[in-house]
């Protein structure tokens, strides 16, 4: 730990949200014991968060067995981010469309935290469709949507971005060149599509929305198609994207960001 980590750390807050963070992982309620356990603490020291957390409404306590769950309250809070709730709102319908007419899956991603977050997801009419849950993150450099999203960044933040990243710092030299080339590619023809560099049988089609706005794109749409399947084959990979290029159109009439 360096001297600026030890300096603002606040312990109660941090067990508070580990607590937080522990109970969002599982998927049954947990006793206090449990939780302790999970967390590295002993019960007494997470006593205090339990109640404190409890009281707030962030986390429900079983009358019955004493254990305890997430509330709704976290879920609550982050959609009353106006921007994320708009965004959400405005392509809610053209995503549905989309999918619809291309059958296939879509979604559209936002960069948060310095990584990518599924923000509304439209699923597939067909029989066999791929799900992408709308709040997971996902590494950027790994995902279409991440590349487009970084291809749009201006050099300076990017740098920033990247020099961060833990998987990109891995890269040997020759590797973090191909990638920023690759970048400047997707900048350049306004699109990407290739095979999924995160799930096998999966390729993506992703463009980037706002991208003549003055601050830079403000979403990533992503088509991801299963493409070991024999069915839709009859439709094509650019009739796909000229379907993916008017719903971005439509979405971005929806917010106020108008191609030029």
């Amino acid at each position: 730990m360096n001297e600026n980590e030890s300096k603002y750390q606040a312990p109660a807050l941090d067990k508070g949200l580990d607590i937080l963070e522990y109970l969002s992982a599982q998927s049954i309620p947990l006793s206090q014991s449990e939780i302790a356990i999970g967390i590295d603490k002993t019960p007494n020291e997470i006593y205090r968060m339990l109640m404190s957390l409890e009281s707030r409404g962030y986390i429900l306590r079983d009358e019955v067995s004493g254990k305890y769950r997430l509330s709704l309250k976290l879920f609550y809070l982050s959609h009353r981010h106006s921007p994320v709730d708009e965004l959400r709102k405005a392509a809610q319908f053209p995503l549905e469309e989309l999918a619809d007419t291309v059958r296939q899956s879509c979604h559209l991603s936002i960069l948060y935290m310095n990584q990518v977050m599924v923000i509304i997801h439209a699923k597939s009419p067909g029989p066999i469709a791929l799900s992408i849950e709308e709040g997971n993150l996902f590494p950027l450099p790994l995902t279409a949507s991440g590349k487009v999203l970084l291809a749009y960044m201006n050099e300076a933040e990017r740098s920033t971005v990247l020099k961060a990243n833990p998987i990109y710092k891995k890269y040997p030299k020759p590797k973090r060149d191909e990638f920023l080339a690759s970048l400047a590619n997707i900048k350049e023809t306004g699109a990407y599509f290739k095979p999924s560099d995160l799930a096998e049988g999966v390729s993506d089609i992703s463009l980037p929305i706002g991208k003549h706005s003055t601050n830079g794109i403000i979403a990533c749409l992503t088509i991801s198609m299963l493409s070991t399947l024999n069915i839709n084959k009859n439709i094509k990979n650019d009739e796909i994207l000229a379907e993916a290029n008017k719903c971005v159109k439509k979405i971005e009439q929806r917010i106020g960001v108008l191609g030029l």
